[in-house]
């Protein structure tokens, strides 16, 4: 039996809709710009006919589920919220085409990908890596999974978001410039796509920032709702 020098953390997981048994996360990967109205509102706009996805990650220990109070974090003075469909993997998958991808889908989730974008931006400018804008203490934070048996491949649906009752994004899942099936046979080009992976698949635009108090509730078509509160920091 393994001996530990300090008792390790509990693996991270989400919850299942109808299930009593709890999704263990492994990894998380986001995509990059995946709308086009987003990437313009970031000033980088998207061709798809010239480029491929993109990603970063997330720690697992990032995860927070919906319904939390997350404490808004050190080092930023401009935080913002990025609603995101989830796609959960639940089988093993290399080099998948894109007929394979839909195979290995587990479920979904709405998605928050909290971000210090002053950090993000000031990184990007200087050629630098994100992680300190995006892989934040609390920042993934999601809803429970449903399972794919109940939804199929989606495609289309609305995606919203709304900061103290006020509606800040608004869009479809037919938008994303790369769709689940693309992702997931792209991402598997480099990966090994393992069960408990999650991918966070793009924000559309109207990103923007919050402060302590404010209460987020987002929605996607039949995936859910997502809630969140921000709290004072530290």
């Amino acid at each position: 039996m393994t001996q530990y020098a300090f008792a390790p953390a509990e693996t991270p997981s989400v919850a299942i809709k109808g299930s009593s048994a709890r999704f263990p996360v492994r990894r998380i990967f986001c995509v990059g710009r995946n709308y086009a109205a987003h990437a313009a509102e970031m000033g980088r706009p998207v061709d798809k006919a010239t480029s491929e996805p993109f990603y970063f990650t997330k720690s697992p220990d990032t995860v927070l589920p919906s319904g939390s109070k997350m404490t808004y974090p050190p080092g930023t003075k401009n935080f913002h919220y990025e609603m995101e469909l989830v796609v959960a993997i639940g089988a093993p998958i290399f080099r998948a085409t894109e007929a394979d991808a839909e195979k290995v889908i587990f479920g979904y989730a709405c998605g928050l990908d909290m971000t210090r974008r002053d950090l993000q931006l000031v990184a990007r400018e200087q050629g630098r890596p994100w992680d300190l804008g995006k892989d934040v203490e609390q920042s993934a934070a999601i809803s429970e999974i449903v399972p794919y048996a109940e939804l199929g491949m989606l495609s289309k649906g609305e995606i919203a978001l709304s900061v103290n009752g006020d509606t800040k994004q608004k869009s479809d899942l037919s938008y994303l410039i790369w769709n689940i099936p693309e992702l997931i046979a792209h991402l598997s080009k480099f990966y090994h796509l393992q069960p408990g992976d999650l991918i966070y698949t793009g924000t559309p635009e109207g990103v923007g920032p919050v402060v302590a108090g404010d209460k987020i509730l987002g929605h996607i078509d039949k995936v859910g709702k997502i809630e969140l509160e921000i709290t004072s920091a530290e």
